[in-house]
């Protein structure tokens, strides 16, 4: 594997990119959450629906051996209609870094949004590997294949051109999204997705992320591995689909801009989804109740 600088500070002329401090600084909270595995996905930096501020929340509440970037975690769609890149975004590439400098593997599979990275598969950037695809060994003996997924949707294979057209849509959604979150935020009210509980009321969704789900676990079952872990559909999942005979684990780690999901491994290889949107309420309850009795 070809070694570049362990550390984008050698490139200080480079945009200014990542900053030296992050304009969020990093939260002190005691003992993080410690995992063997996290795998994020669809995080889509560079456009106005990545959700920063829980992802920002997640990664300073966690911690784990090996961290998975399962693709999408640049839009590189938008970014060459228009620069948007807030400080926020700088600073989760900066919690990012720091995990690798700490010794966390980051393996890092681009999607088709950020598949201008692609060609770099192999390389090791700031101490984050770029692959095409990755196999990955779980505590309990179990191999997973880990890559994005649009490898399997028909719309990117047979016609490129609407896939764009449906992610224009699909921002011009976003945009209703955020403003639905500004006001809920403005009353109190939990983080909420419109998108999200849209995608699960139509019909023709739901029916394509089924077919998706079987799609991919069939692959999985194919290349002989115990299950498959992607993301692309921003729909998280754990399922389990039998292929000539041997049952095939099928995960999907969500997304960063409607769901706000992550998929990890416990040491014991246990399988876990977390949406973070409900931990963070969680926490806030008890904060709330504290307030109360204050008062």
């Amino acid at each position: 594997m070809t070694e570049l600088p362990k550390d984008f500070s050698d490139f200080p002329n480079v945009a200014g990119f990542p900053p030296v401090q992050p304009s969020v600084p990093e939260r002190v909270i005691g003992e993080r959450r410690k995992y063997r595995t996290i795998w994020i996905s669809d995080v889509h930096l560079g456009t106005k629906g990545c959700n920063a501020a829980l992802l920002i929340d997640f990664l300073d509440h966690t911690d784990s051996e090996t961290m998975y970037l399962v693709g999408d975690i640049i839009d590189g769609w938008r970014l060459k209609k228009k620069v948007y890149w807030p400080a926020e975004h700088n600073d989760i590439v900066w919690r990012i870094l720091k995990r690798a400098r700490r010794g966390t593997r980051i393996v890092y599979i681009p999607g088709n949004h950020d598949e201008m990275v692609r060609p770099f598969s192999g390389m090791n950037f700031g101490g984050v590997e770029i692959a095409r695809a990755a196999f990955h060994d779980t505590a309990d003996g179990r191999r997973l294949m880990v890559l994005h997924g649009d490898e399997f949707d028909t719309i990117m294979l047979a016609h490129r051109w609407l896939a764009f057209v449906g992610d224009a849509l699909y921002h011009m959604m976003m945009k209703l999204n955020g403003w639905v979150a500004s006001v809920r935020k403005l009353f109190g009210l939990p983080y909420w997705s419109i998108s999200k509980a849209a995608k699960h009321k139509v019909k023709n969704a739901v029916e394509f992320i089924s077919k998706y789900e079987e799609v991919v676990a069939r692959a999985a079952g194919e290349r002989g591995v115990d299950g498959v872990v992607c993301g692309h559909i921003h729909t998280a999942e754990i399922r389990e689909f039998s292929h000539e005979g041997k049952i095939v684990s099928y995960y999907n780690d969500g997304d960063w801009v409607e769901g706000c999901n992550a998929l990890v491994e416990h040491f014991d290889g246990t399988m876990e989804l977390l949406h973070w949107p409900e931990e963070v309420a969680a926490r806030q309850v008890p904060a709330a109740g504290r307030e109360l009795a204050a008062a």
